[in-house]
């Protein structure tokens, strides 16, 4: 990642900042109907939800300004040693300069601190970069969602042994 970035744990003063980047990313691509994360409650609320056992999040800053942000969770409804890949979105300005790549690092080592052993993530056809950086990553696609994380507006789902 280029040195103007850095990536570190989510603040309370950021909330608002990583609902607006969530608000303008996932319509985008089409994600802002029932069914996406966009509806989530803990999108305004960023810090709190992930201040949680098992939980992270990190945001990516810029000049002072957060232009991304992605975390893990316990996925929901799923097996004890499974992770969901949250909420890894970035604005314009964070694409294409490696900030993906190394928020993929920070959230995997965060999962794996945690205990985990597979990661999970949702995603939709579309998202053409993202799967990419996913599979460059080691997560493979499988066939139906896990857990219950109430997100059927995705139509892609991934996995990676920790």
């Amino acid at each position: 990642m280029i040195q103007d970035y850095s990536i570190r744990p989510i603040e309370p003063r950021d909330d608002a900042a990583v609902a607006a980047i969530i608000r303008t990313v996932m319509p985008e691509f089409g994600a802002d109907g029932p069914g996406f994360a966009i509806h989530d409650a803990e999108v305004d609320a960023m810090h709190a939800a992930y201040a949680q056992p098992r939980c992270s999040y990190f945001v990516v800053e810029r000049d002072g300004r957060v232009v991304g942000g992605g975390g893990v969770a316990p996925l929901v409804n799923g097996e004890p040693d499974v992770c969901e890949l949250r909420k890894m979105y970035f604005l314009p300005a964070a694409r294409g300069v490696g900030a993906g790549q190394a928020m993929m690092q920070r959230c995997l080592d965060a999962a794996r601190a945690h205990g985990f052993r597979r990661c999970y993530l949702e995603t939709l056809t579309g998202m053409d970069a993202a799967q990419a950086l996913y599979r460059r990553n080691g997560f493979v696609p499988i066939c139906a969602p896990m857990g219950g994380t109430g997100h059927h507006g995705c139509d892609r789902w991934f996995i990676r042994q920790l």
